[in-house]
């Protein structure tokens, strides 16, 4: 301890040297800030401030929906259904330069002034064989719309936008593109993945992100929907591919062996790290069918995950692929957001 008389001179000086700093203030016009003088004075700023006033605005809500962003295709009757027409219209793909036919089918309630300002679900459809200049999900063999458009108003099925591409341009089954962008010939993958949803998006109100997109298909159809939801998951949530096989066998793959593998469903199942939801079906008297389904989707890796359904007494055939119909559409509503608004 110091002695008393040290700490009392320490304390002068002290004081003295504060009083000296109060009168240069003072000559200066400053006044000593008190804590009224400071919370008044911080009071006045936030007031004044841009930034402050900014903060206390909450920020604008996320969208939703997708308004058409045109330009406008132009579309034309296919067939008129019991639940509405379908349409048709050609695609030329700007990324991909490809060329060809897609349907389309909107549900009741997009047409409906209560919908007005809603975004809704789509579902791409894929038909078996080659479907080169059609599409088998436009026509009575699996009369899908009519199936949703009685479900939706049950309420056990979203209303489903339904796009219906050709999947092929040419019959003969040696120059199958298999959805693919196989080296040298149309870049179909990139139509099918790109060029299709921004034509979906140019021309209809859709569920804004990936949460309302899914991807079906029946035999070649669902080698197409397993592959591109698995290439594709920044487009595609939910994928049902139907009694299909998941080998690339085009003969177009000659020479290109590096990416054919990269394009087998067979193999990305276990190595695309996909976030993607699917159901695998099979039928259940085909038992060749049924063990390579079985086979394929037991390789499955997370994030993918794959629900399995086999169809009793189901064979390779269109007549039992529309028996599944209610199922598929149940399961999609399920998986994939319904008609947003905001």
């Amino acid at each position: 301890m110091q002695p008393l008389s040290q700490t009392r001179s320490r304390a002068l000086l002290l004081g003295a040297a504060a009083l000296a700093l109060a009168g240069t203030l003072s000559a200066c016009g400053s006044t000593p800030s008190t804590p009224a003088a400071d919370a008044k004075a911080g009071k006045s700023a936030a007031a004044q401030s841009p930034s402050a006033a900014q903060s206390s605005t909450p920020p604008p809500k996320p969208s939703k929906v997708l308004m058409p962003t045109g330009p406008a295709a132009d579309f034309k009757t296919a067939r008129t259904t019991g639940a509405g027409p379908i349409l048709m219209t050609t695609l030329t793909g700007k990324k991909s330069g490809v060329s060809g036919k897609v349907w389309v089918w909107l549900p009741p309630q997009y047409n409906d002034p209560k919908y007005a300002k809603y975004g809704f679900p789509v579902l791409t459809l894929y038909a078996g064989g080659q479907s080169a200049g059609y599409n088998t999900w436009t026509d009575n063999q699996l009369p899908i719309q009519e199936a949703d458009a009685t479900m939706a108003q049950q309420g056990t099925a979203h209303p489903f936008i339904m796009i219906m591409p050709v999947q092929n341009l040419d019959s003969n089954e040696s120059k199958a593109l298999e959805c693919s962008d196989i080296p040298g010939q149309p870049k179909i993958e990139t139509w099918m993945a790109e060029d299709i949803p921004d034509f979906v998006r140019a021309n209809f109100r859709t569920v804004k992100g990936r949460d309302g997109w899914g991807v079906m298909g029946a035999s070649t159809g669902a080698f197409c929907s397993a592959k591109l939801a698995m290439q594709h998951p920044e487009v595609f949530k939910a994928a049902v591919p139907i009694d299909g096989y998941f080998v690339p066998d085009s003969p177009l793959w000659k020479g290109h062996e590096t990416e054919r593998l990269a394009n087998s469903p067979d193999i990305l199942v276990s190595q695309s790290k996909a976030d993607v939801r699917m159901l695998a079906t099979s039928g259940g008297a085909n038992a060749y069918e049924t063990k390579l389904v079985k086979a394929w989707l037991a390789k499955a890796a997370a994030p993918l995950t794959i629900d399995y359904y086999e169809q009793p007494g189901g064979k390779h055939l269109t007549s039992d692929f529309k028996k599944m119909i209610p199922n598929t559409l149940e399961w999609l509503t399920k998986n994939l957001s319904g008609p947003q608004t905001d």
